[in-house]
This record gives C-alpha cells, structure tokens and sequence, in this order.
C-alpha cells in the first residue's frame, strides 16, 4: 500500500510537471537567465565527439559535405611490409608463415621482417602465383593471398 502511495505520488507530480511545461513553454518564447552573480559559459564552437552508443539508429558520425575525413588509425597487420621493417604486423606475418608447410619452418616470431621472412615471403608468392606486390614485400595482394589459407 506504501509503494502504490509514493507511485501515485510520483505519478501526480510527473502530470503537474507536464501541464506546466506544456503551459509555459508553449508561451513566448523567452531569453534564459542566470541567477545573480553567475557568468555564462560561451558553447564550444565544435560540439564534442558523441558517444556512438547515444547515437539514433542510422545516424553516423561522418564530417559534414565539403569537410576532409580524419586520417584513419594505422591498424596492425596492415599497410606494406618490407625487409627491415618490425612491429606487430611482421609478428602476425611469421604466425601466418608458419602455417603453411614448407614456407618458414622453425622461422622465428620475434616481430623483424628480416632476409629469412623475406626468403620465406618470395617463396610464398613463387608457389601461390601471387602477382602484384613486389617480389619479398609483404603488400595487399600476398596479404590476401596468405590470409585466405590461414587462420
């Protein structure tokens, strides 16, 4: 009986809260004011990023018509790689490498695209037919090639 009093109370006070914005904001419309002593804040020219969980179905968070993308986040085990280079993305190459028989048996993992990756890249693209990318570099076209027989 107490919960369907303090409900019913709720419920009372939200039907007052509407019939007054309902009353008074459909009235002119008027400037806000702050409270004495209290300086306003300018809004920020650019709103801030919105959170893409608070974002309305079909909306996306693409620039404006005449405004240039913002340059995408290199991700890992992308772009091209070459003899020299090291990192993350020569890493999942050796892990790839590696399971393909005959290609870099016992090559290391140790994230350097070193003569041995690169023997082992050549060798890769020379058996699969892979054509495009420069012979030992590890571009799209061995990428594709290399991630569709592995896991």
């Amino acid at each position: 009986m107490r919960v369907a009093g303090i409900s019913g109370l709720g419920a009372a006070s939200g039907l007052i809260l509407a019939s007054w914005l309902l009353t008074y904001l459909n009235a002119a419309p008027t400037t806000p004011s702050s409270p004495p002593g209290h300086l306003e804040t300018p809004l920020p020219a650019s709103p801030a990023p919105m959170d893409p969980s608070l974002r309305a179905p079909g909306q996306t968070n693409r620039p404006q018509p005449g405004t240039s993308d913002p340059p995408l986040p290199e991700i890992p085990g992308t772009g091209v790689l070459r003899q020299g280079d090291s990192g993350h993305g020569v890493y999942e190459l050796q892990v790839r490498l590696l399971q393909i028989s005959h290609i870099y048996d016992g090559g290391a993992i140790d994230g350097r695209y070193d003569a041995d990756v690169r023997a082992a890249v050549v060798l890769f693209q020379e058996r699969y037919g892979v054509r495009g990318d420069e012979s030992g570099v590890y571009g799209d076209n061995t990428r594709f090639a290399l991630m569709l027989r592995t896991k």
